[in-house]
């Protein structure tokens, strides 16, 4: 008898469907007869349904009318240097602060040339964030488990992505060192399974730790063992990356490959001081543009940054014409800015040329895309997702913006022999973060930069690390 009525209720319902929806807000069969009925039927959409079924949705998307010849000309470029390539990792924050560097290096000397290691520094990088997730873990052991910043570092122990702020820290505490003496590995160039093996570890330490606080064990027995745990990442570390050096001898080479003076003796912290001249903190200020928030004001975002004992991501918000400006200015001088973007943005990859009218969805999908930059920010809709260094410019004649030019870290043979092409709209639109050098940032804009920064969450959509 149960029997019977179980298979009635399955008749029931595989005959009513959409009937057995009754709680409001659910999809019912009069809703659903609607949806129906709305949809269209005509043969151009059935060869729509067809077209859309076999192809890319970029392909049949892109507006022809500006698929044509690009116009690679810019009336203010820095000086060329060799394209790198971060592979399948996510450290174009410091491919691109090391761009910067490097652009500063062959400005300052005018014919030395420098590679630096990657590898090297992201030692470092990986294992100050380990003892970042460790310390943050012991200072909110007393929260619980489901608090939201408990598991904002139970989310994320461990991960490449980072800032400027990262470059301007990691260096200045552990130097720098040329590529030819730590080349990269396999595990630096392809990030996914050591990161996931890290974090898989450190989570098992944090849970260790807050019990050792919940025991009510001493500070200086927690400080011990999380020594010992940083002693086991270390070990992973240098067993996926290489372990770092601490002296090592080099010669400088020209841009032609010749050899500039006999071989030196460096430590790290020495040769970083050879290239950067003097430690990078207290020379730059990082501005965006959220229109989400006000103006001509400062912002710092809680527990962001990569070393327990560095700086916090700080930034002053601005409209993107003083933005402009400043970017301008730093180009004419010769000098290269980290910057950010939501590189996915319209971006037409084969030609690596991003522009707010590539393609043309809406008409494809027969509706809009409506949202301005505010309103994707505040929905995740958009956010900066990948840093590049801002290289050049094209002015009109009136010194308005035309186009910008940005050198990418994924390879001499992507786009514009690894450059990318940005119309001044496109810039607009996904341009979120840029590093300028104090030099030439206007009065008013570093006494606003001075402010007492307003604290933020690092949930928040837009503070995202650059991958």
């Amino acid at each position: 008898m149960n029997q019977r009525i179980s298979l009635l209720t399955l008749a029931m319902a595989i005959a009513f469907p959409a009937a057995a929806q009754t709680n409001d807000g659910g999809i019912s069969a009069q809703m659903l007869r609607e949806i129906e009925q709305s949809q269209k039927s005509s043969p151009a959409d059935r060869a729509l349904v067809n077209a859309i079924a076999s192809n890319s949705i970029d392909n049949l998307a892109m507006n022809r009318a500006n698929a044509g010849e690009l116009d690679t000309y810019f009336s203010d470029e820095t000086k060329s240097q060799t394209i790198t390539d971060q592979q399948s990792s996510g450290r174009c924050w410091m491919f691109t602060g090391f761009n910067v560097l490097r652009g500063n290096f062959a400005q300052k000397t005018d014919s030395l040339r420098i590679e630096l290691s990657h590898g090297y520094l992201f030692f470092w990088d990986q294992l100050e964030k380990a003892n970042l997730f460790l310390q943050g873990v012991v200072d909110n052991a007393k929260k619980p488990m489901d608090d939201q910043r408990v598991q904002f570092f139970f989310k994320n122990p461990i991960s490449d992505g980072g800032t400027f702020c990262g470059v301007a820290d990691l260096t200045e505490k552990y130097g720098l060192v040329p590529k030819a003496v730590m080349a990269e590995t396999f595990s630096s160039e392809n990030t996914s399974r050591m990161s996931r093996l890290v974090s898989s570890k450190l989570r098992e330490f944090g849970l260790q730790l807050r019990q050792m606080v919940a025991d009510g064990k001493k500070p200086v027995a927690v400080r011990t063992e999380k020594t010992r745990m940083l002693g086991e990442v270390y070990r992973m570390l240098a067993l996926t990356l290489g372990e770092p050096v601490k002296q090592f001898t080099y010669a400088f080479k020209d841009k032609n490959g010749k050899q500039i003076g006999p071989p030196k003796t460096y430590t790290p912290q020495e040769f970083y001081k050879e290239v950067a001249g003097a430690p990078l903190n207290g020379t730059f200020i990082m501005v965006m543009n959220d229109p989400r928030r006000p103006y001509y004001k400062t912002y710092e975002v809680e527990y962001d940054r990569h070393t327990y004992d560095g700086h916090n991501w700080k930034y002053v918000n601005l409209p993107m014409d003083d933005i402009e400006k400043m970017a301008i200015a730093s180009i004419k001088d010769g000098r290269k800015l980290y910057s950010s973007y939501d590189v996915g943005k319209m971006l037409d990859r084969k030609r690596g040329y991003a522009d707010t009218e590539n393609f043309d969805y809406g008409a494809l999908f027969g509706t809009t895309f409506g949202m301005d930059k505010a309103q994707r920010i505040a929905t995740f809709d958009s956010g900066s997702t990948h840093a590049m260094t801002l290289s050049a410019v094209d002015l009109d004649a009136d010194g308005k913006a035309k186009k910008w030019k940005v050198e990418n870290s994924w390879g001499g043979e992507w786009g514009q022999k690894g450059s990318m092409i940005m119309t001044d709209r496109w810039f607009r639109e996904y341009m979120f973060r840029l590093v300028v050098d104090k030099k030439y940032v206007p009065e008013d804009i570093l006494k606003a930069y001075n402010q007492k920064p307003i604290m933020v969450a690092p949930e928040d959509p837009l503070f995202q690390a650059d991958e």
